[in-house]
């Protein structure tokens, strides 16, 4: 796996900026209602000169009348515009996210299967809704509050140095020192996100594994060991948090202290220049209540770098996978086959999982409609040599030809097509029979479903369900036995009706009277489809019309079954093996 090159906070926002950009018609409705909360506010310190020198020094009654209108007047402009802002700039938050959360999703699910076993589950998940609303925080929170606060501050420093320039550059010399502990405080805090949302992914992992798995645990009686190992994950959460917790508790107060300073600062100095006559107090109030209100927007850009740093961290977690490469890659020209039967041929053909060599010089030819069985002992390369033939994984060397075009010359959702599969570990979703069956067909109807359904041996289990084909199978299928959803993923394959299938264990873990009833159902699937079957019992295969022998990753046999136990090699072995422990 190539090593991933680390990004810089600018290379992230540049990423993210084409996203933002389709929506940039919201985003000047929005900055225009920044502009009139952060005028209206400028406005209001601007208007303790006149309320001050005006109505309570001059004594002026057509001011008194005219002042508390404007002010009215001010706050409703504010109002509206501070709604136009947050409205607009939190839609546009939602779409980038949505946006991203489905790009995300989408290019994770074109990525090869070994991606999904280098990346477990949970951080996955993790990936997808905790990073992801963090980054929507940064967008719709920080973004927003540090172009409202820059627009605020703008406006206010020309009231400060309209009043006062002397005045305004003694109080601004105190801002410089406030942007050291800013940028210490996020980058504190973007390393303990950083680490608490590493170690939710490690959380959501074992929930998914523990959730899925309740069998396990409650059988081996490991509800306290699994109590324990969350417990770990949740105290490496809670510190993390802490850390967060403190730089964002230290951040006010530190704040506090240097607008104090420079608080004091002016006080003093502002009040030598109204005793000695040079400023009035309204001019000095004014200037005060501009200046406090500039610490205001100040401070807070001091917890919105927080939230930034926080939104930048998970933005470069997503932009990880989102740069991630599948290993299977499909040619420009790659052309699209009929769906009719095939004949499959390996040549030459070698596999190799990282460094370990699995298939070694596989030369195989499979007739159209032709059944062919493979069997060795477990780790032998069976699962691994079917794999090849859908592209789960491509080979090292050589080629594997569907009748005369090499698999990697033809599109994956042609070749997928071609290709349907069962296998022992049986897949249902959370939904109703109908929908499930119905998977392997999108378009089918209700007739073909049922006709699907009672070639599966499935038909009568169903319309015995209280609500038919309507029943909820519970996730992974758990309202029904092992040879209910056996079948149900039989019906499936058969009505996607592809000419080349690949059975993998399919009846491995079914006890003898399920194993029958799905063994019917296989036998209506298997026909006149070119297919592969790999099987643990060697009664299940024995009339195939073709066995090979896989050990170490070579055939090491090839026959029928009669012929392969008259060589009395590796077949038969098995076979003697198997009926020993049968006996």
């Amino acid at each position: 796996m190539k090593k991933k090159i680390k990004q810089s906070d600018i290379e992230i926002l540049k990423r993210l900026f084409p996203v933002v950009k389709v929506y940039s018609r919201r985003l000047v409705y929005a900055m225009l209602c920044m502009i009139g909360v952060a005028g209206t506010t400028s406005a209001m310190a601007f208007l303790f000169k006149p309320v001050i020198d005006d109505i309570f020094i001059n004594k002026d009654a057509q001011m008194l009348t005219l002042l508390p209108l404007a002010i009215i007047g001010t706050f409703i402009l504010k109002g509206a515009c501070y709604y136009g802002q947050a409205y607009m700039m939190n839609h546009v938050g939602q779409c980038i996210v949505k946006r991203i959360r489905d790009d995300l999703y989408s290019h994770i699910q074109t990525l090869s299967l070994s991606f999904f076993f280098r990346n477990r589950t949970g951080v996955l998940m993790s990936r997808i809704t905790n990073d992801v609303n963090l980054v929507k925080g940064m967008l719709s929170e920080a973004v927003t509050g540090v172009i409202k606060d820059f627009f605020t501050i703008i406006c206010l420093l020309f009231v400060v140095f309209y009043r006062d320039w002397k005045l305004a550059c003694i109080a601004i010399t105190i801002f410089p020192m406030a942007v050291i502990p800013i940028v210490r405080f996020g980058r504190r805090l973007r390393r303990a996100s950083t680490g608490c949302q590493e170690a939710l992914a490690d959380i959501n992992v074992q929930l998914h594994e523990t959730f899925t798995g309740q069998r396990i645990v409650k059988s081996f009686g490991m509800e306290d060991y699994e109590d324990e190992r969350f417990g770990e994950k949740t105290v490496r959460v809670f510190r993390n948090e802490i850390k967060a917790v403190r730089v964002r508790a230290l951040s006010p107060p530190v704040m506090d202290l240097l607008g104090a300073a420079g608080v004091a600062l002016i006080i003093w100095y502002g009040g030598h220049n109204v005793i000695k006559g040079v400023s009035t107090p309204g001019t000095f109030f004014s200037f005060m209540a501009a200046v406090l209100m500039l610490y205001e927007p100040v401070k807070k850009i001091s917890g919105l770098n927080n939230i930034l740093q926080e939104g930048l961290a998970a933005a470069v977690r997503i932009y990880d996978i989102l740069d991630t490469g599948t290993e299977i890659k499909e040619k420009d020209n790659a052309e699209d086959i009929p769906i009719k039967k095939h004949s499959v041929t390996f040549r030459n053909v070698s596999f190799k999982y990282g460094d370990d060599l699995i298939l070694k010089d596989i030369n195989l030819h499979v007739t159209s409609g032709e059944a062919l069985a493979l069997v060795g002992i477990s780790g032998g390369g069976k699962t691994s040599l079917v794999n090849l033939i859908p592209r789960f994984y491509d080979v090292c060397e050589g080629s594997i030809m569907i009748d005369d075009t090499d698999i990697r010359d033809i599109t994956l959702a042609s070749l997928r097509r071609q290709i349907a599969i069962v296998t022992q570990d049986i897949v249902l979703f959370n939904n109703s029979i109908r929908n499930n069956i119905a998977y392997g067909n999108l378009k089918a109807s209700e007739e073909e479903i049922v006709l699907a359904a009672r070639a599966a041996y499935a038909y009568d289990f169903i319309r015995a369900l209280p609500n038919g084909f309507d029943t909820t199978v519970g996730e992974m299928g758990a309202r029904l036995s092992g040879g209910e959803k056996q079948r149900i993923c039989i019906a499936r394959a058969i009505l996607k009706d592809s000419p080349i299938l690949i059975l993998d264990e399919a009846t491995s873990a079914l006890d003898t009277e399920s194993e029958l009833a799905v063994q019917k159902a296989l036998e209506n699937l298997m026909k006149g489809r070119t297919t592969f079957v790999i099987a643990h019992r060697l009664s299940t295969i024995r009339h195939a019309d073709r066995i090979i022998v896989i050990v170490g990753g070579k055939i090491v046999e090839e026959g029928r079954h009669e012929e392969l136990l008259a060589q009395k090699g590796e077949y038969f072995k098995l076979h003697e093996l198997q009926f020993k422990n049968d006996k």
